[in-house]
């Protein structure tokens, strides 16, 4: 499958990118050259092997979401420029 200049300028549109003459040649090459490798890919014999999402086992490593204690209120809000009640203020940024 080639990729023309005019899919090039296509997708440049769609991207609202403006390319010169040369960037369009160039790039249509370079994506050329792409699905050149991707067809040499779709020779190799895979019958047999599982599709997988990564290379390599994947396992989380976080640790377990466990309630814990809190700090105190009063020591949260010791370093706060400004707050009120128990809660930081901060400066409006969405206007009304």
């Amino acid at each position: 499958m080639k990729i023309s200049k005019a899919e090039v300028e296509h997708v440049a549109w769609l991207a609202r990118l403006e390319l010169t003459e040369n960037e369009k040649e160039q790039l249509t090459h370079h994506l050329n050259q792409l699905m050149m490798h991707f067809e040499k890919l779709r020779e190799l014999d895979t019958t047999g092997v599982e599709p997988t999402s990564h290379s390599i086992p994947v396992k989380n490593v976080f640790r377990e979401d466990v309630v814990g204690e809190s700090l105190p209120t009063d020591e949260v809000l010791s370093n706060a420029p400004d707050s009120e009640d128990a809660y930081f203020v901060v400066p409006q940024v969405v206007e009304m």
